[in-house]
Parts: structure tokens; sequence; C-alpha cells
């Protein structure tokens, strides 16, 4: 019939006030974290920044979330801190294994 729908976000960047950060910056930096086994970071609806990053986070072993919290804020400057992580058990991905950042965005 001739129409075609925009199902997802053609850019992952997320806007956090007036910057713009890459989740996938802030995923291989998680990924050298020696408990961490795999990642993924989501833009989060925030009411002062616009958007915040969230991470999805499958450890290795046991770890708190305020510890990655602080870690990953020694290394990142200030509006690029992660403000919330979710362990999951694996994180989705597509056949060709590239994330499906869809699906945890509407987690």
């Amino acid at each position: 019939q001739g129409y075609f729908y925009i199902v997802d976000r053609l850019k992952e960047l997320i806007k956090c006030k007036s910057y713009q950060v890459a989740p996938a910056e802030l995923e291989a930096l998680l990924l050298t974290h020696p408990a961490i086994i795999d990642a993924a970071v989501v833009p989060k609806a925030d009411k002062q920044s616009g958007e915040v990053p969230k991470a999805f986070i499958v450890l290795k072993q046991d770890i708190s979330a305020d510890e990655i919290i602080a870690w990953v804020a020694e290394k990142v400057a200030a509006y690029k801190q992660i403000k919330e992580i979710e362990f999951i058990d694996k994180i989705p991905k597509s056949p060709s294994g590239k994330i499906l950042r869809r699906n945890l965005r509407d987690r």
C-alpha cells in the first residue's frame, strides 16, 4: 500500500543535557572490568537531563551496582556517568550479534 513505519531510533546516542553520550564507549569500558561478562547501555528518561545512561550487565562474579557506578565515575566525565544498573542473565542480541537495545529500553 506504499506505507512504511519507523519502529526504532535511527541513532543510538544518549542526549544528556547538551551532551551526547555514545553507548558503545561506555559498553567498551564496562567490558574491561574483570567482574563483567557482557554489557549494554541504553538511554533512560530523566526530568533534569533529558536522558541518562542506564547499563544492563551480565556478571562473572559478584559486585554491587554501586561499586560499578563508582568505578565508571573514576574513568569518565560527569555527563557520561552511568546512573542506573540492572543485572540480567543475558544481553538480548540479534542473530548477527547486534545488541537489541529496543528490547532493553522497553523493560
